[in-house]
Formats: structure tokens, C-alpha cells, sequence
């Protein structure tokens, strides 16, 4: 049995159809597996049971990258083509039966769309994330057993959505002093290679031998080993946001130009704080351009994601 899973380019969007493909190996344990994803997002799935092949769809002009995927697939009989990009490309290939994502339906988190794809939507499969050997020991000689992790991933895929990485620095100082929740504790700092100069000011502010630098020194399945030694997690929406969420560490995510509704971070052990301002009030101006502008994050005060953060880790069962 051979099943095509068609998913998304950005790593956050990767990592939230996880749910829909576990939810898949659990019913066909047996399947051969063909992923198809965004070069960034493929070695999530490096992990996975049973994979066959794994296609990185990179963009290209003319919708190429689609020609490119069906000329690599049309010679095969798949038995399920899960589409995950609402393209074309099911009905052109041999299958015996394909799904695909609906279109988005009013306010619902895009967790419950992609479950709606497989008639999950009331009770969607939630995130996982594959590791192997290899991973695992790459994150326990980065994490060495000892004082307890806090975790922060500073950085977005576009500046208006990143908290000032300055507030970070000053919410470590806050969190792991000997009044805070982890008193001691090291910062772990997540980022991609590209987005080193975003996350340096965190890095250079904090005391060099409590801080793991991570920063484009890991793949994505490393990383999600080393958020499994995590005991806290806070970050921007991103995608290390939702890997977070979907490794169970309590993951506290931060919004302002961007809807909580629909991607808030996903799990028992999650929870959201916006600005004052919402989505529309921020991104509503007749000059807003999200390639240029600066953060639209500074109404989310350092007191209030401290709070926050409190709350998540008292509700986690986590206090002292």
C-alpha cells in the first residue's frame, strides 16, 4: 500500500499536518509513505515510519514545482493521496482515493481545518514530531542532565510579528533569578541559521555559561529532542513555537499581527498572550506592509508575559 501526503512549505504548517499523518500510520501501520514538502520543512519527517521517499517542493515560477511533483509520482499507483495544498495534482495521478484540505471555515484553529480533510474535524489528531537514535543523543550531549531548561525562540519569519529580543533577555533575568519559577535555569535560545543576527542580542545579555546556543547548529528533528529536555517554552508564532506544543513542553506563544484563533500552539500544555491590539487594529493601516514594517509586538509588556509564563507553569503542575 503506497500513501502520497502532500503538505505545507513553512515549518509551522509542516509540523501542524503531523497530526493528520500520524493519524494515517495509525490505521495503515503497513503503508509505504512518499512525503512531499518545503525544503525547510522536509527533515521533519526524516523520522517517520516507513518512509518510501521524501520530495522537497521547492517554488519555482509557472507553478513548476507542481509539474516537477507529478512527473515524480504519475508513474506510481497510490492507494491514498492526502493533498494538503489544495492543488490539482490528486486528480491527476492514479489513486484510488484522494483528500483534500478545505477551504478555511469561520474562526476555527487550522488544526481542526486539517482534521476536517480525513472527517476529523470535532476531534483532530494532534502534532507529532519523529526522532530517531541519532537525535536523541545529539540533544543529551547539548543537554546534559542538570538544572532545568528554560527555552525561547526569539525570532519569526517576518519582523512585525518578533517581541523585541531585548524583552526576552530581561524575562530570562526574571524567570530563572532566585524568585522566579526556575531559579538557576539554563536558556536555550532556537533559531534558524539565517535568523542568528534576530536572536544575537539574547545571547550576548545573558551569562555565557548558563546559555545552549542552538542556533543554526541542529536539524528540525534534533531540535525536537532537545525541546523534549525542556521544562519551559516561550516564543514568537513560529514554527519552533508549534514543535514546542507538539514535543508537550509548556509552551507559552506571543501574538500580535497574527490570528491566535487559527494558529495558536496546539496541546494540554499551551497558552497564548496577545497585544491590546488586535490583528486587524495592527495590520489595518492603509501604509502596512508586513515586509517592511518593524515590530508591531511593543504593546506586549514584559510584566504581562511574565505573568503568563507564571500561570502556564503553575497550571503545568511544574511549581515548587
Amino acid at each position: 500500500m503506497r500513501i502520497l501526503f502532500i503538505t505545507a512549505t513553512r515549518v509551522g504548517d509542516a509540523v501542524l499536518s503531523t497530526g493528520l499523518l500520524s493519524h494515517l500510520i495509525g490505521h495503515y501501520p503497513n503503508a509505504r509513505y512518499t512525503i512531499a514538502a518545503g525544503p525547510a520543512a522536509l527533515s521533519l519527517f526524516e523520522a517517520v515510519p516507513n518512509v518510501e521517499e521524501l520530495i522537497a517542493m521547492e517554488k519555482s515560477g509557472l507553478e513548476r514545482h507542481w509539474f516537477d511533483l507529478w512527473r515524480r509520482c504519475v508513474g506510481t499507483r497510490w492507494d491514498i493521496v492526502v493533498d494538503l495544498r489544495r492543488s490539482a495534482i490528486a486528480w491527476l495521478l492514479f489513486a484510488d482515493k484522494r483528500y483534500r484540505v478545505p477551504k478555511l471555515d469561520g474562526a476555527i484553529h487550522r488544526i481542526e481545518l486539517l482534521g476536517a480533510t480525513l472527517g476529523q474535524r470535532d476531534d483532530p489528531p494532534s502534532p507529532t514530531l519523529w526522532t530517531n537514535a541519532r537525535h536523541q543523543e545529539a540533544a543529551k550531549r547539548l543537554f546534559p542532565a542538570g538544572s532545568p531548561v528554560l527555552a525561547f525562540a526569539p525570532a519569526a519569519n517576518w519582523r512585525g510579528k518578533q517581541w523585541r529580543a531585548e524583552r526576552f533577555a530581561d524575562l530570562a533575568v526574571r524567570l530563572t533569578g532566585t524568585e522566579g519559577p526556575l531559579p538557576g535555569a539554563r536558556i536555550a535560545v532556537f533559531a534558524s541559521a539565517h535568523e542568528r543576527q534576530q536572536a544575537a542580542p539574547v545571547l550576548s545579555a545573558l551569562p555565557a555559561d548558563r546559555v545552549i546556543d542552538t542556533i543554526g547548529k541542529i536539524d528540525l528533528p534534533t531540535v525536537a529532542a532537545c525541546l523534549r529536555h525542556c521544562a519551559l517554552f516561550i516564543g514568537n508564532d513560529s514554527g519552533l513555537m508549534h514543535m514546542a506544543a507538539a514535543c508537550e513542553v509548556p509552551t507559552l506563544g506571543l501574538f500580535g499581527p497574527s490570528r491566535n484563533e487559527h494558529y495558536a500552539p496546539w496541546g494540554r500544555h499551551t497558552a497564548t498572550i496577545r497585544t491590546p491590539e488586535s490583528f486587524d487594529e495592527l495590520t489595518g493601516a492603509p501604509d502596512y506592509d508586513h515586509r517592511t514594517t518593524d515590530t508591531l509586538m511593543d504593546g506586549l509588556s514584559i510584566e504581562q508575559v511574565e505573568t503568563a509564563a507564571r500561570s502556564l507553569w503553575t497550571q503545568c503542575g511544574r511549581a515548587a
